[in-house]
This record gives C-alpha cells, structure tokens and sequence, in this order.
C-alpha cells in the first residue's frame, strides 16, 4: 500500500480521531456532572467513532515496505478476517452499547428521574457545532483530492448527527417537564440515552461485521478511471493504456495497469518506464496504495503492421 501520504492529508485525519476523542471526554464529564444519561450515551458514540477510525487507520502503521506488501496480498486473499483492532474495538463498544441501554431502562421502570442542568443541553449544543465544522473540514478536503473516502466521512456523520439531535431533544424536553412540573417529560432524557445507546450499539455491529468479512472491494466506474489513465499516459515511452481497472478497498484503491511500450524497447528499459508509471500514480494520488503494472508491445493490429517490422521488410502497412 502506498504509506507516503502528504503531511496535510494526515493531519485532517487526525484532527477527526482527536475531536471525537475530545468530544467524548467533554460530554461524559459533563454528562456525568449534569446528571443526563443521554448525553453520556452520546460521548459513548463520539468515543465509538474515533474508535473506528482508529482501527480503520492503526493496522496500515504497523507494517512497511515489502513485508507490508506481501502481508495485504495475503490479507486480501484470506479477506481480511483477523483484524485484532478492530475487533476488541467493536467488543468494546457493544459493551458500552449495552450498558447505556441498561441504565436507561433501569431509570424508566424504577421512575427515578432527574432533570438535566443547563451544561447539559450547553454541551450537546457546542458539540454539534465543532462536530459538523470538523466535518466540513475533512469531507471539504478529500473531495478536492478526489479521495472516495469523503462519502464515507458523510455516511459515518450522519449517523453521529443523528444522535446528538435526539441526545438534545430529549434534554430540552426534560428540562422543559422540570420547569413546567409536567412528570412525564422528564421520561425524555433516558428515552433519548436508550435510542443514543441503540445506535451505539448499531456501530458497533457494523464495525465488528466489517473486520469479519472484510473490506468490500468495489471496482470504480470507468469516469473516475479517467484521471489514472491521463496521468499514465503522460508518462515518457507510455504510447497507450491498454486496460486499467481500478478496484477500491476501503480508503484506498488498487489500479492493475496494462501500457504498451515500443516493440523496439528493451526489457530493462519497460521497467523503468513501468516503474515511472507507477510512482507517479502514487505520488499524485495519496490514496491509490497497490499499483500492478504489465507491459505489452505495442501493436497497432490488422491492417498496419508493427513497428519492428518496418526497417526489415518492405511490404507495405496498407492493403492494395
């Protein structure tokens, strides 16, 4: 995989990882001081997601040159079922899914409701808005690079918008019952702590059923294609792209390139005009990782004849 990955595209996956795990820690204190479940239910989500992340970015760390290489054909071919991250990952947030769920159904029969304070519905309120600049940032950023990852990044925060929402919902609501002396309302904050647990536990469901069955390959269509097959054309000795098939595997996309080079050029000299292909597909494009490079002669076909052939044989290249 290509693990040369501009300092500036790092940097905006991190400030994702470092925001949720900020956030978390933000909304469990303040959650726990306020007395809401749902907002605590809501930092277990924040926390799931920089979890995620973590686990979809740590194993690329972990291995590098050929070794790398050889261990992610393996992988692929085995379909990536020992994913040890992410694993105990997804263990852990079930668990903290089902503990939230537990709590929240343990206030609504026992009917020992409080209402939230003020820094509650503060927190949640701040949170959405640094949540959705982040958001903006990183899906902003990766689409103007043409990373695939940027539809993932929006998959992945509206699910995380969609908590925090019924997580602020059910604080107004209770904090509304409260000063109305209306009971019933106060039910609204662990209401909200059981669906923020429900969604919890849905990520980590989906985290755990992706470590298992592996990252799903998805050939690209042939429009994004497009801008791989202009740059390896570009290349110095290149005369035609023969095929080029782009297969994308989570947050990087594997091409396998088929040039065609000049009948007269030398082995050594294919090479180096295969291996200039390459590196160029992986320097202008950060998240392309495999390249698979084959080199053909280049055969204009019937009715013209090869190149090679002109100086030895007189024949003429157009029918008569």
């Amino acid at each position: 995989m290509n693990n040369k990955q501009s300092p500036q595209s790092e940097t905006v996956a991190w400030t994702g990882i470092v925001s949720d795990i900020a956030l978390a820690v933000a909304k469990g204190g303040f959650g726990y001081i306020s007395g809401s479940k749902a907002l605590m239910g809501d930092a277990l989500y924040s926390g799931a997601d920089a979890a995620a992340k973590l686990a979809e970015i740590l194993p690329w760390r972990s291995e590098q040159g050929e070794k790398h290489k050889y261990q992610q054909r393996i992988s692929d071919r085995r379909g990536n079922k020992e994913p040890i991250v992410a694993v105990l990952f997804s263990v852990l947030i079930l668990m903290g899914g089902l503990q939230v769920a537990f709590s929240a159904i343990r206030d609504l029969t026992s009917g020992h409701l409080t209402t939230p304070g003020h820094l509650a519905l503060i927190t949640v309120v701040a949170s959405i808005l640094l949540k959705e600049a982040v958001f903006q940032y990183q899906y902003r950023y990766f689409k103007k690079i043409g990373d695939g990852s940027h539809a993932a990044y929006a998959d992945s925060h509206r699910f995380s918008l969609y908590t925090s929402i019924t997580v602020c919902m059910g604080i107004s609501l209770s904090m509304v019952g409260g000063y109305v002396d209306w009971h019933p309302l106060l039910y609204m904050d662990p209401i909200a702590a059981l669906l923020a647990g429900c969604l919890v536990l849905r990520k980590g469901y989906i985290l755990i059923v992706s470590s298992v069955s592996g990252k799903k390959v998805q050939e690209l269509p042939s429009e994004e294609a497009a801008n791989f097959i202009e740059t390896v054309q570009r290349v110095h000795g290149v005369i035609r792209v023969e095929h080029l098939q782009a297969l994308e595997q989570g947050r990087y996309v594997n091409l396998q390139v088929k040039i065609s080079v000049n009948p007269r050029t030398s082995v050594m000299e294919a090479q180096d005009i295969s291996e200039c292909a390459r590196k160029l597909l992986q320097h202008r494009f950060i998240h392309v990782g495999e390249v698979h490079m084959d080199v053909v002669p280049y055969d204009p076909g019937y009715p013209y004849k090869s190149n090679h052939e002109l100086v030895d044989n007189d024949i003429p290249t157009l029918l008569q």
